[in-house]
């Protein structure tokens, strides 16, 4: 049974998801929502940075991992009243002062046996006689049968009980919304920038009967694999065990090239004349060194971070190299502090690359070519 809701990236996702716990804090509507996505698209991943926002505790329940009277509780004999009791599980919010969610992943991979347990949490809110508060928000999340991981079909009982978003990965938002600002390392950024469609290969893997896939979350675990393995050569078996041979090879290629190019901190203390020498001549290369300078941004070298930026709108002028001129230099500057801008924003810097000479320069010129 396919998934006909509207298709949204996890940022698009997200959004929704902050629209949902706003009309729901002033009242307006109360609703419980599921998000379906392939492995890996990062269904849990924004779960838990909207609750991050919101300053709300994640309750996060696998549903696979549990029984139905988990979320039941444990039965008591109250001899007073001569009846069975419950006692409430620890693992429901029960806090009508502390703003929560309720996070109900693998949905669609839980028990048949579980899903009539869950329709009173998504529908009536409660389990038994165990009600939330309130201030609980309610999310689920799962895989479909045609994504290849283990799932049931949803029947229409619950289907009915929830709002259902789609989520697919999109390589710029996933850039612009996740890797960025997460500082993942800039080897995967640059790659992913020009080869957005490797991203997420899980359509692709399952029509050639292949085990491993890209998606994002392997990228991520690939950019923990580039920081924590100094070896090369068990690197990229590492790499090559959580992408895939083929995908691997292509990036290590990359990877060989920008580490052997990219030289952020020597740019950064190198005067004007010795760091135009220094820029890689290559789009990889220059991908690299944007998302280098915007994860190492700070208050102390943001002065230099801005020149290194800057000067990459000259280059074509500057070096002989003819693949200098074949780039879109001016798209890359301003790409590249448009993020540079983002992150400075968020650590108090915005005075400061207004009051740059090379950031004035770069702005003016902008204005004058009618682009500010």
């Amino acid at each position: 049974m396919s998934v006909n809701a509207m298709t949204v990236s996890a940022g698009e996702a997200l959004e929704v998801l902050r629209a949902g716990w706003q009309a729901q804090s002033e009242g307006q509507m109360l609703a419980s929502y599921m998000m379906h996505g392939r492995p890996g698209v990062g269904k849990t991943q924004i779960v838990a940075q909207l609750a991050q926002e919101k300053g709300a505790l994640l309750f996060d329940l696998r549903l696979t991992t549990i029984e139905p009277h988990d979320l039941r509780g444990l039965p008591y004999y109250d001899h007073d009243t001569q009846k069975t009791r419950w006692y409430r599980p620890e693992d429901l919010p029960d806090d009508p002062a502390h703003p929560a969610i309720l996070f109900l992943d693998e949905l669609t991979a839980a028990s048949p046996m579980l899903q009539p347990t869950v329709y009173g949490l998504l529908q009536e809110r409660r389990v038994g006689r165990h009600r939330l508060p309130g201030n609980v928000f309610v999310v689920a999340a799962g895989n479909t049968v045609e994504d290849g991981a283990i799932a049931y079909q949803m029947n229409t009982a619950l289907s009915d009980r929830l709002i259902h978003l789609h989520v697919q990965a999109a390589a710029t938002d996933w850039l612009d919304s996740y890797a960025v600002p997460r500082g993942l390392h800039p080897a995967v950024i640059a790659f992913i920038k020009t080869r957005a469609d490797l991203l997420d290969t899980t359509e692709r893997a399952l029509a050639e009967g292949m085990l491993i896939a890209t998606t994002p979350r392997s990228w991520e675990r690939v950019s923990q694999i580039m920081r924590a393995v100094p070896d090369r050569r068990i690197r990229n078996v590492l790499i090559a065990g959580t992408l895939g041979e083929a995908v691997a090879a292509e990036f290590a290629m990359i990877a060989d090239d920008i580490a052997a190019t990219v030289q952020v901190h020597d740019m950064l203390e190198a005067d004007r004349k010795t760091r135009i020498g220094l820029y890689p001549a290559s789009m990889h290369g220059l991908n690299a060194l944007i998302y280098g300078l915007i994860g190492v941004l700070d208050g102390r070298n943001v002065e230099g971070v801005i020149d290194v930026m800057a000067d990459i709108r000259i280059l074509s002028h500057q070096r002989e190299e003819p693949e200098f001129k074949r780039m879109p230099l001016g798209e890359l500057t301003t790409y590249g502090f448009e993020g540079l801008i983002r992150k400075g924003l968020d650590l108090g810097l915005g005075e400061r690359f207004l009051s740059h000479d090379a950031y004035k320069t770069y702005a003016k010129e902008r204005q004058e070519a009618g682009l500010a």
